[in-house]
């Protein structure tokens, strides 16, 4: 595999930032040609680097709570496993590898969760599985899916145009209802017809290029500005190439119990600051924080290693009872990639398959 050239790198960082920044604003950003800006964006979609996504906000769609699941699959039974989590109706993520599975699920009852743990180890799918749930209304989700940070520091850029986007938070009284937050049936139209948009477009043979928001109609850009929706790129680490002999080849997931007085705020700003580790996934619950990043599988050259806080131990002053997983990620397969446009209601799918 061959390395990335430095505009393919600057490309890749402005494109994971997401922004809904006018064309010459990103031509600014990377400073390369026009022609060399659409050429390698179209690169980063056909071979795979980068996938788009439109992420809507949990509270809105009814589903309040995320669950995110981290398990270790027993050998003889990871297809039943698999088969069995994408098959729940509010899973919207699957990794699997022969070690480890990352699952996310939105659901719309508290007891949702406990239930899916219940099942996993009666029917011994797993070895009891960390499971962390957080409602989506407040700052639990500081970081969901998010590779900028870490990718402008692969790529030795200086600071981030967006990092970090979460999932959640405060959702827009306006729409508050006795049961949670609902859409109204045109609004829930407008969701779907965006969360189906990567899919409907790869169907027509169009290029995941043009998934992103320019040129969208009026209802569903009224859903982006009221950030009931957020349109997101991702990054497959499995995919893109190194850069300057560097990598991020490796999925680490690192769960712990926060100790006294620990703030999550101040451990992200620790490790993004000092440390130099920029993770793609922050949940934090009240007796469990979670977070993944990515690291390589391969040292950097001697003159790409700055000077930086050790890791670990400054994991260890905000969290104990440490748990790592780290597995490389061309290991895992997506059974389930983003699939958000799985949460819509029945009648919703059925009226967008009517000709």
């Amino acid at each position: 595999m061959r390395a990335l050239t430095d505009s393919e790198a600057r490309v890749i960082a402005v494109l994971l930032a997401a922004r809904p920044d006018h064309e010459r604003e990103r031509l600014h950003q990377v400073g390369i040609p026009r022609s060399t800006y659409h050429a390698v964006r179209r690169r980063s979609y056909t071979e795979g680097w980068l996938r788009d996504r439109y992420i809507p906000h949990p509270v809105p769609l009814g589903r309040p709570y995320v669950t995110i699941l981290i398990a270790r699959p027993y050998a003889d039974r990871l297809e039943e496993f698999s088969r069995d989590i994408a098959a729940d109706p509010g899973n919207v993520l699957l990794w699997t590898s022969p070690q480890v599975a990352l699952a996310v699920f939105f659901h719309g009852k508290p007891q949702e969760p406990q239930r899916l743990l219940q099942r996993v180890v009666a029917q011994r799918l797993a070895a009891t599985p960390l499971s962390l749930t957080v409602r989506a209304d407040g700052p639990t989700l500081p970081v969901y899916f998010d590779f900028e940070g870490l990718w402008c520091n692969l790529a030795g850029f200086e600071g981030t145009l967006a990092y970090p986007h979460g999932l959640g938070g405060m959702a827009t009284p306006e729409s508050e209802a006795p049961d949670g937050i609902l859409l109204t049936p045109h609004q829930q139209w407008a969701l779907g017809e965006l969360l189906r948009r990567p899919f409907v477009l790869t169907d027509q043979g169009r290029g995941g290029h043009l998934v992103g928001p320019f040129g969208l109609p009026f209802s569903q850009r009224r859903l982006l500005a009221r950030g009931w929706i957020t349109h997101r790129t991702f990054l497959d680490p499995s995919r893109v190439p190194s850069f300057e002999g560097k990598t991020a080849d490796q999925v680490v997931l690192i769960s712990g119990s926060p100790r006294a007085g620990a703030r999550p705020e101040v451990l992200f700003s620790t490790l993004t600051r000092d440390s130099r580790v920029f993770p793609f996934l922050f949940a934090v619950g009240t007796d469990r924080w979670l977070l993944g990043a990515l690291g390589g599988s391969s040292p950097p050259p001697p003159e790409a290693r700055p000077a930086r806080r050790p890791v670990l131990p400054t994991l260890r002053e905000y969290l104990e009872g440490i748990e790592i997983i780290q597995e490389a990620a061309s290991g895992f397969t997506t059974p389930v990639d983003h699939r958000y446009d799985r949460l819509l209601p029945d009648a919703t799918r059925a009226a967008a398959s009517k000709p």
